[in-house]
This record gives C-alpha cells, structure tokens and sequence, in this order.
C-alpha cells in the first residue's frame, strides 16, 4: 500500500466490507443537500438521451439493455472508447463487471466464456470493439465447445477508435494506421456456430437483443457504429476543433 497512490489512512479492504463497518459504526446520518444534489447530478448524468444524427446510438442501447437484462447481469468488456458508453449508463452491482485493468484489448470474449462457465445461472454479456475483437474473438469456439451461455456485442465502427481519438486530439488530420477492413461478424459468429444479427439503427437494437436473448447458446450482436461519434459525450469533429485552435 502507499506505494502508487498515497493515503492518510490506508486500509486493506475491499470497498463493500468498509461500508459495512461505517454503517454499523453509527446511525447514518441524513444526507446533506449538497450530497442530494451530487446524486441527482449523477442520475442525470448516468441517464442516456438521444443524440441528433446519430444512426446507431450506443446510449440508449445501453438503457435498452437495463430494461431488458436483470440487475446483477456480469458486463464484461476489454479496453477501447466503446466500454465508456457502458461505464457511464450501465448501472453495475456488486461482483458484476470483468474488466481489464491494465487496459489490456482482446479481454472481454475470453472474460465472458469464464464467466459464463463459472456462473450458468447469471446473464454474461461480452463486449468486444471491432479491433478489440480481432484480437481474441477466435474465443467464441472454446465458448461454443464448452456450451456457454452468454451475449456477445461487437461494436464496430470501423477502427481503432481509441488511438485514432488520441491522433485526433494529439496530431489533427494525422490519421495513421487506425482504420480496419473488417469482416461480416455476424457471419463469422454463425462460422463459430453462435446465434447472430447485424444491428445497424438505434432502433433495430431492443427487438434485437430480445431475440438474442430468446435464443441458448453464444449470441452474438454485430452493431454497426459510426467512429465519428467517439465517445459518449463528444465527436471526432469537436475533437478536431479544439485540438487545432
């Protein structure tokens, strides 16, 4: 401890065993209006609204899967500018997310077959971007092999969006090796022997995932995404903007 991340107190203890012990230290006390005001400025925020001109947007797919998928659903997502979308919207329980935190691309295919192994009774969603997927997709045959039962939602706009919102930031109009020639994914899940479905509008996602989730076995999402839209609360071109000023 204390050697990365200096503290005035520092305890050994996961999050959920502190707040048991503060909680039984003493009667809570009543929230202060400025706390009140934090929460309801964290629901707003954690709340997605349409965004204009978006043909696929990931925001309310998000909201669509918390009304469709129950609460202690495991998320599990590798390393790239999509998993924000789920980090911002997705409101996680306890034990409910596999996520790499070494920012390690390729984790949350492998992730999800484990935990779909491990825990047959829960919903088990992969999320993979396109470039994230390339990486370690070919997980989808131990998941088909072994009988796992999970979701799997391909995010793809067409690049490796993280690194070409740094060149953006960083270097504008010097894009370089971040675009990607991607295959059908949902033809290459049906290849694996998954349940499959291109999604390519906003709306065709809720209908989407209902029939995905009718179905056993490994299902597969393959959304279609547009990599100008970059991050859950900006654009490429914003980015470009403010980078050249």
């Amino acid at each position: 401890m204390n050697r990365t991340y200096r503290a005035d107190i520092a305890i050994c203890a996961g999050m959920w065993p502190i707040a048991d012990a503060l909680v039984s230290a003493k009667e809570p006390p009543e929230p202060r209006a400025d706390a009140r005001e934090a929460h309801a400025d964290y629901l707003a925020w954690s709340t997605p609204a349409p965004r204009a001109g978006v043909k696929l947007d990931l925001g309310p797919c998000v909201a669509a899967m918390r009304d469709q998928l129950p609460a202690d659903s495991i998320i599990c997502n590798g390393a790239g500018n999509y998993s924000g979308w789920w980090h911002r919207y997705w409101r996680y329980e306890r034990n409910s997310q596999l996520a790499p935190t070494a920012g390690a691309m390729g984790y949350g295919v492998p992730a999800a077959t484990a935990a779909a192994l491990r825990h047959p009774d829960r919903t088990v969603v992969a999320l993979a971007g396109d470039g994230c997927f390339l990486m370690n997709g070919q997980e989808l045959a131990t998941a088909v092999a072994h009988g796992a039962n999970m979701l799997v939602l391909v995010i793809d706009n067409g690049a490796y969006g993280t690194i070409r919102m740094h060149q953006e930031r960083e270097f504008p109009g010097r894009v370089s090796g971040t675009v990607l020639a991607n295959p059908d994914f949902a033809a290459l899940g049906r290849a694996y022997g998954c349940w499959a479905e291109t999604v390519e509008t906003t709306a065709e996602f809720a209908p989407a995932l209902a029939r995905a989730m009718a179905q056993d076995g490994v299902r597969l999402l393959h959304l279609k995404t547009d990599v100008e839209t970059i991050t859950a609360g900006t654009t490429l071109t914003a980015m470009k903007k403010a980078a050249s000023r």
